[in-house]
């Protein structure tokens, strides 16, 4: 017969699966809507990670969600990029949402050099966050990215069609984006389980 092991023992040497991943201690990076944060384990967006929003169509409701974020920390002085934006943003939108644009840079790139420039303003650790709308990425594409966020510790966006929702991916948060009625669906969300019910979202009009 085997030994026996306290389970306690395991668990200090950590040497058994919780279920449930712990998160790492960062800065919290609230999204600027108290029902998702409520939900979010981190308390908001994961910090020097991917954050992947699934939408019905490009430009669809992201920046309404993400523009909070994106006020609070070019308010802050930090630097926010947008890599291959499906569309050429509207300054005054911009500004009445509270971004500040001396604080933005936008990367106009597609296919592999968009993912290539995403990555490198990762990397670069000289970002409070990047947004990205890759044409295409596969889980090699997207792991390269989860790591460039990590080593730059650098907040990450990428927005991809509805479609991809039945891959995996190794983003840290994905949410799904609907528009009737406005809602998010958090499919996945690292250091907790995601919640079985959509979030409503009267971001959108």
């Amino acid at each position: 017969m085997g030994s026996v092991v306290a389970l306690d023992t395991l668990l200090q040497e950590r040497r058994i699966w919780r279920g449930q991943q712990d998160l790492p201690p960062t800065t919290r990076q609230p999204t600027g809507h108290s029902g998702l944060d409520a939900v979010l384990p981190a308390g908001g967006w994961q910090a020097a990670a991917v954050n992947e929003l699934l939408l019905p169509t490009l430009g669809s409701g992201e920046l309404q969600l993400l523009w909070p974020t994106l006020a609070r920390l070019t308010l802050a002085g930090e630097r926010v990029v947008l890599v291959g934006p499906p569309a050429i943003p509207f300054p005054a939108a911009w500004l009445m949402a509270g971004v500040t644009l001396s604080q933005l840079s936008i990367i106009r790139a597609t296919g592999s050099d968009a993912l290539w420039a995403a990555e490198q303003c990762l990397r670069s650790g000289s970002c409070g966050a990047v947004v990205s709308w890759p044409e295409r990425a596969n889980d090699r594409a997207l792991r390269r990215l989860q790591v460039a966020a990590d080593s730059g510790q650098t907040l990450a966006f990428v927005c991809r069609p509805q479609k991809e929702a039945v891959n995996s991916s190794p983003a840290a948060v994905r949410l799904l984006l609907e528009l009737r009625p406005p809602q998010l669906r958090i499919l996945k969300c690292r250091g907790g389980l995601a919640p079985a019910k959509p979030i409503h979202f009267s971001g959108w009009h």
